[in-house]
C-alpha cells in the first residue's frame, strides 16, 4: 500500500513538472526587434508632389460671399412682337443656340393682319405707279397741269412709304413678307438659354413684362460679391481677387476688381463689387454660390508653405516633412492666413524644409497606422 502510495505521488510530481515546463516555454517573451521605418512604395512615391518651405511676400484677404451672375453686357432678352399662340418650341433651358437659330412660332392674327396690309400696300402701290405714269403722258401731251403732276408723284411715293412700312413690320416679327399667321421666333446672339419662360400652346400678349427667352454667352461671367460696411474701406478697384465655389472646391477662378458700385443695396444693405471671369470651359453657371477673397499687399515677407500640404486631425494641423522615402516626419505647425493657396506659418517649419504637398493626409494616416 505504502509503495502504491510513492509510486502516485512520484507520477503526479513528474506530470506536475513537465505542465509547468510546457507552459514555462509557451509564455517566455520573444526578443523583439525594433520596427522598420515606414517607406513610401515607388508607386505611391510617383503620385506625390513636394514643395518648400519658404519666405513670401505677405499678404492678406478680405472674405466675401457672392454669386456668380451672366455677363449683362452680353445677354439679349427676348419679348413677344405680337400676341398669339406660341408652338414649334424647339429649344430647352440650357440648350446652346447659335445666332438665327429658330426657337419656336406664334401663330398670330396680328401676322395675319399684317400680311394684309401687305397686299393692299402691294395693290396701292401698282395703282399709284400706274396713275403717274397716266399723269406723266397726259403732262407731255399738255392735257394736265403740273399740280396734277405733283398729286400723282406724291401718291405714289406716299405708296411706296407705306409698303416700306409694313414689310419691315413684317421682317422684325420674322415673317419675311410671306402670307400667312406665323411669327418665327430666332435667336439674335449665340449662347445658352439661360431662361425660358414659355412652352407650346402658351397664349402671350405683345405687352408681357415677362421675356419669352433668355440668351447669354458664358464665356465670360460676372461674379458678384458683397461687401459689409466694415470692409467698404479694405476693397478697390483692379485689387486681386481669388473666387471659389462649392462645386469646385480645390480650383480658384482669379480675376480682378473691375468695378465697385456707388451705392448700397436697398434690401441687403451691402456694397456690390463686380469681377468679370473667363468662363471658355463653362464651370462657372449663372446662381452659383461663391467665396471671394480680395488680395492685400501688406509688406514684408512671411514663412509659408502650399494650403494643400496641410493635415488638420483633432484639433491640430500638421505638415509631413521629407528627408527621403523612408524618413518622414510628422510636425505640428500654428499656422497664420490663408492667401492665394499658400498659408503662412507661424511656427513648427524652417524655411527650405521640403513638405509633402499632395497625399498628404493618405501618408499621415499611413505614418499613424
Amino acid at each position: 500500500m505504502d509503495k502504491m502510495l510513492y509510486n502516485f505521488l512520484k507520477n503526479t510530481v513528474l506530470i506536475s513538472a513537465t505542465v509547468f515546463s510546457l507552459f514555462s516555454c509557451k509564455s517566455k517573451p520573444k526578443d523583439k526587434t525594433a520596427d522598420a521605418p515606414y517607406t513610401i512604395p515607388d508607386s505611391l512615391l510617383k503620385t506625390i508632389d513636394f514643395d518648400t518651405a519658404k519666405m513670401i511676400q505677405r499678404m492678406d484677404a478680405v472674405t466675401l460671399t457672392g454669386m456668380v451672375d451672366y455677363n449683362q453686357d452680353n445677354v439679349v432678352r427676348i419679348y413677344p412682337q405680337v400676341s398669339g399662340n406660341i408652338s414649334n418650341m424647339r429649344v430647352m433651358l440650357g440648350d446652346y443656340v447659335k445666332a438665327g437659330q429658330v426657337l419656336g412660332t406664334i401663330r398670330s392674327s396680328d401676322v395675319a393682319d399684317l400680311n394684309s396690309s401687305l397686299i393692299n400696300a402691294q395693290a396701292n402701290l401698282s395703282l399709284a405707279k400706274k396713275s403717274l405714269d397716266a399723269a406723266k403722258s397726259l403732262f407731255k401731251s399738255g392735257l394736265s397741269s403740273q399740280t396734277d403732276l405733283a398729286t400723282a408723284e406724291n401718291n405714289y411715293q406716299q405708296a411706296q412709304s407705306e409698303l416700306n412700312r409694313v414689310e419691315q413690320v413684317l421682317k422684325i416679327n420674322a415673317v419675311g413678307g410671306k402670307t400667312g399667321d406665323v411669327s418665327i421666333i430666332k435667336a439674335p446672339i449665340s449662347g445658352f438659354v439661360v431662361e425660358k419662360f414659355v412652352s407650346n400652346n402658351t397664349f402671350i400678349r405683345s405687352d408681357n413684362s415677362n421675356p419669352l427667352f433668355t440668351i447669354s454667352d458664358l464665356k465670360n461671367v460676372w461674379v458678384m460679391a458683397n461687401v459689409y460696411e466694415s470692409s467698404i474701406q479694405d476693397v478697390r478697384k483692379g485689387d486681386k481677387a481669388e473666387v471659389t465655389t462649392l462645386a469646385y472646391p480645390d480650383r480658384v477662378f482669379n480675376g480682378t476688381i473691375s468695378e465697385v458700385m456707388n451705392v448700397l443695396d436697398p434690401n441687403s444693405k451691402v456694397l456690390k463689387i463686380k469681377i468679370v471671369l473667363p468662363n471658355t470651359d463653362y464651370k462657372l453657371k449663372p446662381q452659383m454660390f461663391t467665396t471671394v477673397s480680395v488680395i492685400q499687399n501688406e509688406g514684408g515677407e512671411a514663412l509659408a508653405i502650399p494650403s494643400k500640404s496641410l493635415v488638420f486631425d483633432n484639433s491640430q494641423y500638421y505638415v509631413l516633412i521629407y528627408k527621403g522615402k523612408n524618413d518622414i516626419k510628422i510636425t505640428p505647425v500654428s499656422v497664420g492666413t490663408t492667401v492665394g493657396g499658400y498659408t503662412y506659418i507661424k511656427s513648427g517649419v524652417q524655411p527650405g524644409d521640403v513638405v509633402i504637398a499632395t497625399q498628404a493626409l493618405l501618408l499621415y494616416q499611413e505614418l499613424n497606422g
